[in-house]
């Protein structure tokens, strides 16, 4: 088993989810903008898509995205062990495994949470990525699967992956229904058990554990950090984004970034004219992460609107935020 370098002891405490479609370099790039430190994660990448696949297009990023994770999607130890050397040679800061996805496409390939009911794969699958790299290796979870709910299952899981070298544990308090649930579904009707997330903290206090799922407030992240070592937020962080730029000096004892909403829109559209001009990447793919920033304020929706308006897409990003910015000034 490899020596791992050493990780600072907060890494884990602020991060945001993977999350397929949303969290791509973009994004993230955005995020960092609000958050010097919260800990970010790539979309799930199958061990599919880069053995076989485009693995700079899957894999490139910002240097600015730093600390970053990447989450891998697979059940093949080789493979995955693989896929996470390629990770660690291209500079992520730890490699994640994805045991809590719940999609059909997923279970088609035997990956994502239905491998919590083979806690010996899983433990294989850990090993084999342990033993391949320095950095660390984490695993992504559920609590459970479908409608059997059993604290017993997810501590037997966590106990039996831990003894294969993973020392870091997100927990998704919510069951995975695997049949009759859509993913969407699966992210809201499952109830969530914080408090088994809080159990396994007691029961492992040698691990890091991670809780995720339904947190949306300041509050209750002070709440679960009272229990566990660190908080995933989602779709919140998402679709609020600015609640980011709160993180650095609540959890971290650090400056803010001090960037105003306007100076974050600048740096995007400054970054978007890069992306252009080093990879022809239209701005529209980006500025859509962007679209939650001036939740709450007064001319929100119309700056919004302007950014999403197909009509604009052939103008320089520029003089979109221009139009934004007037739109959000008159209905203010």
């Amino acid at each position: 088993m490899s020596s791992l370098k050493p990780v600072p002891p907060d890494r884990w405490k602020l991060s945001v989810a993977p999350m397929m479609d949303w969290t791509d370099r973009h994004c993230r790039y955005f995020h960092r903008l609000l958050s010097r430190h919260a800990l970010l994660y790539t979309e799930m990448v199958t061990t599919g898509a880069l053995i076989h696949g485009d693995v700079p297009r899957h894999l490139r990023y910002n240097v600015e995205e730093h600390p970053l994770a990447l989450q891998l999607g697979g059940s093949e130890p080789a493979d995955l062990a693989h896929c996470a050397r390629l990770g660690e040679q291209w500079g992520y800061d730890e490699i994640n495994l994805n045991c809590g996805c719940p999609s059909e496409r997923v279970q088609r390939g035997a990956f994502g949470a239905c491998l919590m009911a083979e806690p010996q794969l899983v433990a294989d699958c850990v090993k084999a990525m342990v033993d391949g790299v320095q950095v660390p290796v984490t695993v992504k979870h559920r609590i459970g699967i479908d409608k059997s709910e059993s604290y017993d299952f997810v501590r037997d899981f966590v106990g039996t992956v831990s003894e294969a070298g993973c020392h870091t544990f997100i927990v998704h308090a919510r069951n995975a229904w695997l049949k009759g649930l859509s993913p969407k579904e699966n992210r809201e009707v499952p109830p969530l058990r914080y408090e088994w997330a809080h159990r396994l903290k007691s029961d492992f206090p040698h691990l890091v554990i991670a809780v995720n799922g339904g947190i949306t407030t300041t509050a209750q992240v002070q709440e679960q950090l009272q229990h566990v070592d660190g908080v995933m937020l989602g779709r919140e962080a998402y679709h609020n984004p600015w609640r980011l730029s709160e993180w650095d000096t609540a959890f971290y004892g650090a400056a803010p970034t001090g960037l105003t909403r306007e100076q974050v829109e600048e740096q995007m559209v400054s970054y978007m004219e890069r992306e252009a001009a080093e990879h022809g990447t239209p701005w529209y793919p980006i500025a859509r992460h962007m679209l939650g920033l001036r939740h709450g304020l007064p001319g929100a929706r119309r700056w919004r609107q302007v950014w999403s308006d197909h009509k604009v897409k052939d103008l320089p990003a520029r003089d979109v935020m221009a139009q934004a910015h007037g739109a959000a000034f008159a209905a203010a």
